[in-house]
Formats: structure tokens, C-alpha cells, sequence
């Protein structure tokens, strides 16, 4: 996906993922939030050298940079990086994980549900805006949290999953519980096989640009 930047199909029908998240709030999260992400994107990056780079790459070169500009433009790109991801982190089909991914986690978690409580709390625990995700460096996994439009993508580390926990992702259907939006979310509509299929890439991990 590389400059001008385009808004990715939802890979589902907004109301697939009913009665969880039900298809008003993909309405606004999807075509007002995200779209928004995109369109202010390909404006701040007219003209320079970010226009012609893939996305992961803009957000790579942006990721904790002091200018003003490529400050603008890493919130962005990483919103619609972050944005990708969860759509695709999310199923209407639950599932189960299994194979590598099952036995990794039940090596790093003790289980599934143990890996889900973690996730939940993660959740819980960041302040204001931002993402909790499961994570993979070397094989083992782990629980991140980070806030606004930051990802453990920029800094090298492979993601399997992430939660979007701003107040958009959840508000029309949840109000200010966001506790019962991870469960229901968690334990109803994660996407293994995505998981599976991102922890796979450990070899050959993605790598931060220096």
C-alpha cells in the first residue's frame, strides 16, 4: 500500500460483527474516523518524500520524531496503520487458536483464557486513547499497551492482534464501559487465524528503520 494512501475494505460487512459491535458504530468508526486518518494523510504528505513510501514505512520514519510536521504525519499514519490492523484482528467467525500459536501460548499464558484476562486488563489499564496488543519478539509472546496513534510496529516488534480502546471504538454500543466492550470483544470476535498467520512472519521479523 504505498502513497497516495487508499482506505482498506473492511474485510467483512459492517454488520457482521453484531450483536458485539453493531454496525452503526462501524459506520462512524470505519467511514468518519478512519477515512478521515486516510484523507488528512495523503494531504500531509503531498509533496515530500513520504508520498511514495508504503505505509508501515511512513510510520517507521515518522515514529517519535520531534518536527511538528512528521509529528502530524506519524499520528496519522499510525492511526491508519493501527486501524488496518484491528479491522483484520477481528472476525465474525470465533475460532480457536491452534497449532503453533496455541501451544505458544499456552507456554507464555498457561491458556487462552489466561492470555485474554491479560489482554483485558491491558485494555482497562491504558489511560485515555490508545491500543492493547499481543505481541510476538522471538517467538514469545506478550501484552502491550500503547497510547494514541503509537504501535509496536515502529519500533520492530511483531504485532499478532490489537483492541482499538478509544472511546470511538466502543462509545454508541457501551457508553463509558469499556471493561465490557474488551470482553465481549475478547472472547467473541478476536481473529486467530490472523494471529496465527502474523507470528508465522517471526521468520523473517519486520525491523524498525533507524
Amino acid at each position: 500500500m504505498a502513497g497516495p494512501f487508499k482506505l482498506s475494505p473492511l474485510p467483512y460487512d459492517e454488520n457482521a460483527l453484531e450483536p458485539v459491535i453493531s454496525a452503526k458504530t462501524i459506520g462512524f468508526h470505519y467511514n468518519k474516523h478512519h477515512k478521515t486518518y486516510v484523507e488528512t494523510l495523503n494531504k500531509l504528505v503531498d509533496g515530500t518524500r513520504f508520498a511514495d513510501m508504503k505505509l508501515e514505512d511512513v510510520v517507521r520514519a515518522t515514529s517519535g520524531k520531534d518536527a511538528e510536521k512528521e509529528k502530524k504525519i506519524f499520528n496519522n499514519a499510525g492511526q491508519v496503520w493501527n486501524h488496518d490492523f484491528y479491522w483484520r484482528s477481528l472476525s465474525p467467525k470465533a475460532g480457536k487458536p491452534s497449532g503453533k500459536l496455541k501451544a505458544a501460548i499456552e507456554r507464555d499464558f498457561g491458556g487462552t483464557d489466561a492470555l485474554v484476562e491479560k489482554l483485558a486488563e491491558a485494555g482497562k489499564e491504558q489511560f485515555g486513547s490508545g491500543w492493547a496488543w499481543l505481541v510476538s519478539q522471538h517467538g514469545k509472546l506478550s501484552i502491550d499497551k500503547t497510547s494514541n496513534a503509537i504501535d509496536p510496529m515502529a519500533k520492530g516488534v511483531n504485532c499478532l492482534l490489537t483492541v482499538d480502546v478509544w472511546e470511538h471504538a466502543y462509545y454508541l454500543d457501551y457508553q463509558n464501559e469499556r471493561p465490557k466492550y474488551l470482553q465481549a470483544v475478547l472472547v467473541k470476535l478476536l481473529n486467530w487465524d490472523f494471529a496465527a498467520e502474523n507470528l508465522e512472519k517471526e521468520d523473517h521479523p519486520i525491523r524498525a528503520a533507524a
